[in-house]
């Protein structure tokens, strides 16, 4: 039974592709532009899925950071007394997947050895510190003295104060000496030295007890300056909290405190992957240079291939396909390569970091299947659009005047 004229012959289309991709002695030209082509594609592949790994690997990096130094969620007094024993009791009992960590915070100077710095203080139960805080339960040390402070590494290198020295602490609140009156101080032991791994938060930041906060400062029991909060889904659980809370507090996520920040990185990202995105665009031109000049040279056998018999549509079927092959072997190609870039960058310590600017001494590479994906839709879509031109072009081939003028 005979084919219906207007199905393509897909077994003369095959074998006119694979004469066209040999090597043509003629004119290679056509074959180096083609394989210019696909290095092109198959380079824009691999650096835009290595760049893409390395900024997302970043925002990673710096969001673990700042998610375990600022918490994942904080719940904060509009009106004095708001935050307390008895809301706390009440959130734990409609919320019991969560951990809560009250908090007394303040800020204060603190010196040693002629060493001035400032800080922000944070009084806290170092057992439920400790169960939403890893860094400050690794810091964390055995005293029992309700005057000890665990303070960040950066801190304790500027004060010179190892774990058992003393360092005193200057409050704002003043105290009666004499006829006049001077800050509050007092000298606290050195209980422990975290690391975070961002040296601004190492400075700034130091743990002490809430008892030392009710002792020195006069703060009421069970009456806290905030809660924070551990949740595996706080972009979730913020929602329901907020709903329960009364109006006189406030809850805020650890996205929100930073959110500047992570715009800011957001749009770089989005920056880069448009701009890296040029290189497939610019391979892309090779991708038509190539197939136009495959036409120009090929306008006699193509106007004797109508002749006899080919339509315009397997004209255009076979040039559009070229394009095709030659845009998927570049992204399979750059998809090869980026992947082993990727695993050589995770696997082995090629580039270094100075870590105590970006929190780490490893490149973090970290690409996620969102990113992979759209680099695998934006080049296709441009490969697509590549070889629409050429087999359009192709399939308008006239055969009469083609003929007529050789």
């Amino acid at each position: 039974m005979n084919q219906p004229l207007l199905m393509p012959n897909k077994k003369f289309i095959r074998h006119i592709i694979k004469y066209y991709l040999k090597y043509d002695k003629e004119n290679p030209f056509i074959f180096i532009s083609a394989i210019l082509a696909f290095l092109g594609i198959a380079t824009g592949v691999m650096v835009l899925m290595i760049a893409m790994g390395i900024m997302n690997g970043t925002q990673e990096e710096f969001s673990k950071k700042l998610f375990v130094m600022n918490y994942p969620l904080t719940i904060l007094p509009i009106q004095e007394n708001a935050v307390n024993d008895s809301l706390i009791d009440k959130l734990s009992k409609k919320f019991p997947s969560l951990k809560f960590s009250p908090y007394y915070t303040t800020q204060v100077i603190t010196k040693n050895e002629g060493s001035v710095q400032g800080s922000i203080l944070y009084g806290v139960d170092a057992q439920k510190e400790s169960a939403i805080n890893s860094i400050f339960k690794n810091a964390n040390g055995t005293s029992k003295n309700k005057f000890r402070v665990v303070v960040g590494e950066g801190l304790a290198y500027e004060m010179n104060a190892m774990v058992g020295n003393k360092v005193t602490i200057y409050f704002s609140e003043q105290q009666a000496v004499g006829f006049g009156t001077m800050p509050l101080q007092k000298r606290f032991v050195v209980d422990g030295i975290f690391k975070s791994g961002l040296k601004a938060y190492d400075k700034a930041i130091m743990y002490t007890t809430l008892e030392s906060f009710e002792k020195l400062l006069k703060r009421k029991n069970g009456i806290y300056d905030g809660v924070h909060i551990y949740s595996k889904n706080p972009l979730d659980d913020i929602k329901s909290i907020k709903a329960f809370l009364p109006k006189n507090v406030v809850i805020e996520g650890w996205w929100q405190q930073n959110g500047n920040f992570f715009s800011a990185m957001q749009m770089e990202k989005r920056a880069l992957f448009l701009v890296l995105l040029l290189i497939i665009l610019v391979a892309s031109l090779n991708i038509i240079s190539s197939l136009l000049m495959t036409v120009m040279s090929r306008r006699k056998e193509i106007a004797l291939m109508r002749t006899l018999g080919a339509t315009k549509k397997e004209i255009g079927i076979i040039f559009f396909r070229l394009g095709i092959i030659i845009g998927s072997a570049g992204v399979i190609a750059g998809t090869t390569l980026g992947g082993v870039g990727i695993w050589i960058l995770k696997t082995f310590d090629i580039i270094s970091l100075p870590e105590d600017v970006y929190g780490t001494s490893r490149l973090p590479v970290d690409l996620t299947l969102s990113d992979f994906t759209f680099i695998i839709i934006g080049t296709t879509i441009i490969i697509l659009l590549s070889a629409i031109y050429p087999a359009k072009k192709a399939s308008q081939t006239d055969p009469l005047n083609v003929l007529r003028n050789e």
